[in-house]
Formats: structure tokens, C-alpha cells, sequence
């Protein structure tokens, strides 16, 4: 339900936290229009201001309830249903079918999960009318603009090339530092491309450093297949991140600032573990 509220409600003036919609009628805010202004500031402790329109969700009975409690003004309905509780366990169902497809190798992922939208426009959990919409069109764009410059590279030998570039730099070094080089290569070249791809090219010229230094392989190997196993840096590196995209609201940047923090603990935490279980 969308309220408006006028001046001198219960709700002028007011936050959600101190009205506690949720603990008194069990409804909650999901958000707040100002004559089309961005809200930046968490919704729950936003001072509500009259002529401001809420979104309300809760059960129907209770919704006329709040509205009148908190003397606004309701809105026109639009029907809009945003939880079909009596399909959750089918879609739930289709799409754990679909994984488990994937999984024993019954079928490709990506013929798996198509198949799962197919029975989800044929169960109606996703209307007919919506599927346009529900396509995450620039992932669409994205990933067919990307996937290509990560071809190119590996068919081209570019990625291999820039990988002993930037090894050439460490023979000065200790193997230590080699093999930290090694897996910042190697998670910057699995953002790009897919992390399968990126290990065949990195494995090898692990091999190489470690018959050069003279050092047991094994944890150039290891570092390759963590490194490549940790594409956080794009939006393309693996699917669990294009996937997240759109939904989630996330831009090409947000990737970065939770990313590199993240491969950088990795690093940190996994280099002295792989030396540990596989001494050089």
C-alpha cells in the first residue's frame, strides 16, 4: 500500500524506528518518496515529512489498520502482489531441480537454468508480461561486449605474455615473492576471463618459475588454483557475480571497493597457508 502523509499526522516528524511499524502491526517501510528527491539515508531512521509518500508491506488487513493509526492518506492500489507465498517451495523446487541437473552433469548449466525459467513462466510464478522486464539487459550488453576481449587474449597469447612480463620483474627475488606475484597475476587475469581458462594459462608458467627456481611445484600450483578460483574485481570474472548485478543494484565500481580488500585478506591469509602445507 502507498500512503501520503499529510501535516500534523502521527507520522509527520517522525522515524519508522521510533514508530516501530514492524514490532507493533507487523509491517514494514520499504520506502519513501520525496517529490522525487534521492534518499541517501537508511530508511528506517529517516524523518518522515508530510507530503512525503510511504510504501508499505503487510498482510491486507493490517495495512488499512496502519494507514488509519498513522492518519495518512491512502494512494490508489496498483494490485500489485509482491510475494506469492503458496509458490515459494515450487520455485524453490525448479530451481534445486536445475542445480542438481547441473551438478550430476545431466545437463549444462546454462540449459539447466533455461529450462527452470521455462517451468517458472509455465507455473506463472514469473508472469508472461514481466519476463521482458526481468532480463537484466545490461549484463546482456556487458557480457557480450567483455567475453570477447577475454577470448582475444587468451587465443592470442596476450594473457601469457603479460603474466611472464610481470614474473620477469621478481627473478631477482625470492621464491616467496614470486609466488605472491604469481597469484596477483593470476586473480587479475580471472577477472577478466573465465577462472578454468585462467588456470590452463597460469599452471604452465607456474611450472616454468618453479623448474627456474628449483623449488618444489606444488605451491605454484595451489597458488594458481586459489588465485584463479577468486574473480571479485569485475562484474564479469564468474557467474555468481553477473547474476548479482542487477538485482542487487550494484555498479562496475562497487565490485572494486568490496573486492580488493577481499583478495587482498586472501593473499595475506592463503600465501603462508600454502607454504605451510606444500614447503617449497
Amino acid at each position: 500500500m502507498e500512503i501520503a502523509i499529510p501535516e500534523g499526522s502521527r507520522a509527520d516528524g517522525r522515524t519508522e524506528q521510533s514508530l516501530r511499524l514492524h514490532y507493533r502491526h507487523g509491517v514494514f517501510l520499504l520506502g519513501i518518496s520525496r517529490q522525487g528527491k534521492k534518499v541517501r539515508e537508511r530508511v528506517r531512521k529517516l524523518e518522515i515529512k508530510a507530503g512525503d509518500v510511504l510504501l508499505l508491506l503487510g498482510p491486507d488487513e493490517q495495512l488499512s489498520n496502519v494507514s488509519q493509526w498513522l492518519e495518512g492518506l491512502p494512494l490508489k492500489e496498483r494490485d500489485l502482489q509482491v510475494i506469492q507465498r503458496h509458490k515459494a517451495w515450487l520455485a524453490v523446487g525448479i530451481f534445486s531441480s536445475a542445480i542438481a541437473a547441473a551438478s550430476f552433469g545431466l545437463l549444462h548449466l546454462p540449459m539447466a537454468l533455461a529450462v527452470a525459467c521455462i517451468f517458472m513462466l509455465a507455473f506463472k510464478i514469473i508472469p508472461l508480461r514481466e519476463l521482458y522486464h526481468s532480463i537484466e539487459w545490461p549484463v546482456i550488453v556487458l557480457l557480450g561486449s567483455m567475453i570477447p576481449i577475454g577470448i582475444a587474449l587468451e587465443s592470442s597469447g596476450g594473457t601469457a605474455l603479460i603474466a611472464e612480463n610481470i614474473l620477469a620483474l621478481a627473478e631477482g627475488y625470492g621464491p616467496v615473492v614470486v609466488l605472491a606475484i604469481l597469484m596477483i597475476v593470476t586473480m587479475t587475469l580471472s577477472d577478466v576471463l573465465n577462472n578454468t581458462a585462467t588456470a590452463v594459462i597460469a599452471a604452465p608458467i607456474a611450472l616454468d618459475i618453479a623448474n627456474q627456481l628449483e623449488v618444489n611445484p606444488d605451491p605454484f600450483l595451489m597458488a594458481v588454483a586459489v588465485a584463479a578460483s577468486c574473480a571479485f574485481l569485475t562484474p564479469i570474472g564468474h557467474k555468481n557475480n553477473t547474476l548479482i548485478l542487477g538485482p542487487g543494484g550494484y555498479r562496475f565500481g562497487d565490485y572494486w571497493r568490496m573486492g580488493l580488500p577481499l583478495e587482498i585478506i586472501i593473499v595475506g591469509v592463503s600465501l603462508p597457508m600454502i607454504l605451510i602445507v606444500w614447503p617449497m
